[in-house]
This record gives structure tokens, sequence and C-alpha cells, in this order.
């Protein structure tokens, strides 16, 4: 199976000349408190990476299962993308900070860092081989989605640094553009979490921009996952990571349950795309997380759960229980793993899903 290659021009064109602006879920419009906390200094950013995406993956001669990992590679795959990551993890702490406690210097040193990079279109190498590709479509989740949380606060930061942010938003729709051409066009058998995670990215940056085609590419993303997932809530391409299926089948629900709340905020309901795939997805994986034998039965291998013991795996229950009606032992899950901050959802989640209950700085 393949997607349309001129999807992306197809939805522009489709688009009514009146369609309504892309807004985010009703989280990300929480004002800026005002407190009398002093700013923090602003770190010199790093420098930006404009060099070629190439880059060792960390599961590198481990076979078609891409399961067992390579120490020696992780350690040079980290070493090379050390200034992404510094980037990303930054952003998303300048963020949460700025809008705990409100300090101009704060917004101020953000929209340097991120208008640094977008100045000197980072990120932005034709040249790339396969981790390559899915570092720019996680670092464009992580810094766009991010983002928005100053876009859309009714607080408007960003109204005095228009400049600023139109050479940012500009950036982050380079990226996205590159990020669709990155992911389309793949057969259903290499479709798996990092399409998924691209959709997110594309989402979050067709939000920050309001670009309508990016979002329903996105969208369209959404939907061909949803009709990977069968009758029993699991993904074949994900159940071939063997001892890693469990962890990867919870891998690919964060990016899943963030476009969909994102396309439920603007009038695109996915919850029952394939019969409620999303949810049986998730019933499956949680399931998993309580008895792992029929993860094991299905791979034929035991399940690594060590991945499973970090609570921001389980950020997309956030996005999730705002989309179906959780159980009560699911809520409660939830809230034993919560408050949940990742970067790769751009920061606090649990502040932006579930605002009423205070989250730890």
């Amino acid at each position: 199976m393949k997607l349309a290659p001129c999807l992306l021009a197809a939805a522009l064109l489709a688009q009514p000349a009146f369609a309504a602006s892309l807004v985010p879920p009703a989280g990300y419009y929480a004002a800026v408190p005002v407190t009398g906390k002093p700013a923090q200094t602003c770190k010199t950013p790093p420098h930006p990476y404009t060099a070629k995406l190439e880059f060792r993956s960390k599961y590198e001669g481990s076979g078609k299962a891409r399961a067992t990992l390579n120490r020696e590679s992780e350690r040079a795959f980290r070493e090379k993308t050390a200034a992404i990551t510094e980037m990303e993890r930054e952003i998303n702490q300048q963020v949460m900070h700025y809008m705990r406690d409100g300090q101009r210097e704060q917004l101020e040193c953000t929209l340097q860092w991120l208008g640094n990079w977008a100045q000197a279109n980072a990120l932005l190498s034709s040249e790339y081989n396969h981790t390559g590709k899915s570092v720019r479509k996680w670092a464009l989740g992580s810094l766009s989605s991010a983002y928005l949380r100053l876009k859309f606060s009714a607080s408007q930061p960003l109204a005095p640094y228009r400049q600023q942010s139109q050479l940012i938003e500009s950036w982050f729709v380079k990226l996205a553009e590159q990020t669709v051409h990155d992911w389309s066009d793949l057969p259903l058998k290499k479709i798996n979490n990092h399409s998924y995670w691209a959709a997110w990215s594309v989402m979050a940056s067709a939000i920050a921009s309001d670009r309508r085609d990016l979002f329903d590419w996105a969208v369209a993303q959404f939907r061909v996952a949803a009709n990977q997932v069968d009758d029993d809530g699991y993904l074949p391409n994900e159940l071939k990571r063997s001892q890693r299926a469990l962890a990867y089948h919870n891998y690919a629900l964060p990016p899943l349950a963030m476009v969909a709340a994102f396309a439920q905020a603007n009038g695109v309901d996915l919850r029952e795309e394939n019969h409620g795939a999303l949810q049986r997805l998730a019933e499956r994986v949680l399931d998993g997380v309580d008895d792992q034998q029929a993860f094991t039965r299905k791979t034929g291998e035991k399940q690594d759960m060590e991945d499973l013991k970090k609570r921001a795996k389980f950020a997309w229950l956030a996005p999730y229980c705002t989309l179906y009606s959780c159980s009560t032992d699911t809520e409660q899950f939830k809230q034993q793993m919560a408050p949940f901050k990742t970067f790769r959802l751009g920061g606090d989640v649990s502040q932006v899903f579930d605002p009423q209950k205070p989250s730890d700085g």
C-alpha cells in the first residue's frame, strides 16, 4: 500500500477559502502567570546543526527485529546528536519555566534559541539516512509542540515578537514539508511508529503555522496507522520487534493519541477509525503491562520491560483519557504514573490535558 504522491498539493487545493483557522486542544490556551520570581540565566544555545543527518542506529547489527541494543553505536549516536538533544530538552524546559513563572527574559531566551536555529536553517540537510530523517521529525515535534503553548496562550506572549515568531514558524514549515517528503509513499510493511511520530511532528507544525495541507497529511497518516491495528489490538509491524514488541506498541501510542486529540480540536473525530482502533491498541498495551504473556506468545520472546518502568512512556494517557472514557483502573494507573513530562510531546503534557491538577515544576 502506498500513499498518494500528490496528497499535499491535492489537500491544499481542496481546502475551501473559508476554512477555520487550526487550533490546539483547550489546554494550550493557558494564561501565563505573573510572579516575582527572578529570571533564570539564558545559556548560550547549542550551535545550529546544519551538517548531514547521517547517524548510526542504536540497533546497528541487530538483524531484522531491530531489538538488540548496540552500545557502541548508541554512544556514537548520542555524541553526534548531542546539540540536537540539548536543543529539544532545553526549549521544553524553558517553555515550562516560562508558563510557570512568567519571566519575560525566559520567553526571550526561548525565542533567541529557536531564532538562532531557524536563521541557520538547521536540520534541513538533504543528505540523510533513516536515522537522520528520524531525528529530524523527532526534533520538529519536540520544538513545535513546545512552541504551541506560547503561540496560543491567552496572554498572547508572542505579540511583541512578530518578526521572530514568523522566522521560527517559517522554519517549522520547512521542516514539516521535508518531513512529509521523508515519510510519504512508504509501502505498508515499512509504516510503523516512525511514521506515527512524523505525523505528530507535522500536526504540531500545522497548528503552529495554520497549514491545513499539513494537518490533512497528519490525519491521513493516523488513518493508515489505525487501519494497521488488527482485531486484537496488535500492530503487525511492531510485533516484529521481538522482545521489544510491547514497548514499541506503547511507543506508538503517544503520537497517535496526540494527533487524534488535535484532530478532535479541529472537528475531525478519529476515535472510531477502524472500529475504535486507537482504543483497541491502548487496551492491548495496558493489558500487556499487567501481563506480558500474550505478547510473549505472539513473538516467541519474553518481553523487555525496562522502558515501561519510565513514567514518561505513558504520557499518551493524558490526551487519550480526554478522547475516551477511561476505566477506573486506567484512571488510577494514569494518576500513579503522572505528572507526564516529555520533550517529545512538548513538555508538561499533564498541565495541558489535565490543568486542574497541579503539576510540580
